[in-house]
């Protein structure tokens, strides 16, 4: 990652949003990897008690989202805006909590791809997601 953010220093940036709601955690920021955690509850569990395939979208875009974000050039200047995402759902969970772990594919001047892998508490895959990102001016 190209600037020195510390899990402390990314909070302000959820204060209000999905993420909270979801109480979706960031746990570690790496050289090459950003990792969260999000808890399989009431607020994450679709009409049937398992994990929202949605909810896994949620984790696996906010990650990549946070991960491009800290590989800009100039954040003071520029955006990541996700432009596409996939998940492949490979296993349910009831309760507990899933762990996604972010990794880069590609990081150009303009686009930025992801790999998103998301286990359970036993460290089997839960989802498999890919994200594009967009890196954009901020207008003025």
């Amino acid at each position: 990652m190209k600037h020195k953010w510390t899990l402390e220093s990314l909070k302000p940036f959820h204060n209000k949003s999905i993420v909270t709601l979801l109480g979706i955690e960031f746990t570690e920021i790496g050289e090459d990897f950003i990792v969260a955690r999000m808890p399989v509850d009431e607020r994450t569990h679709q009409p049937f008690g398992l994990l929202h395939g949605g909810a896994s979208v949620v984790l696996a875009e906010s990650l990549g989202s946070i991960a491009s974000f800290l590989s800009l050039e100039n954040p003071e200047e520029q955006r990541a805006v996700g432009v596409e995402i996939n998940a492949n759902h490979i296993r349910s969970v009831r309760e507990g909590w899933v762990y996604g772990k972010c990794t880069p594919i590609h990081r150009g001047r303009t686009t930025h791809v992801w790999d998103i892998r998301i286990t359970d508490e036993e460290d089997r895959l839960v989802c498999i997601s890919r994200l594009t990102t967009a890196v954009v001016d901020i207008r003025k």
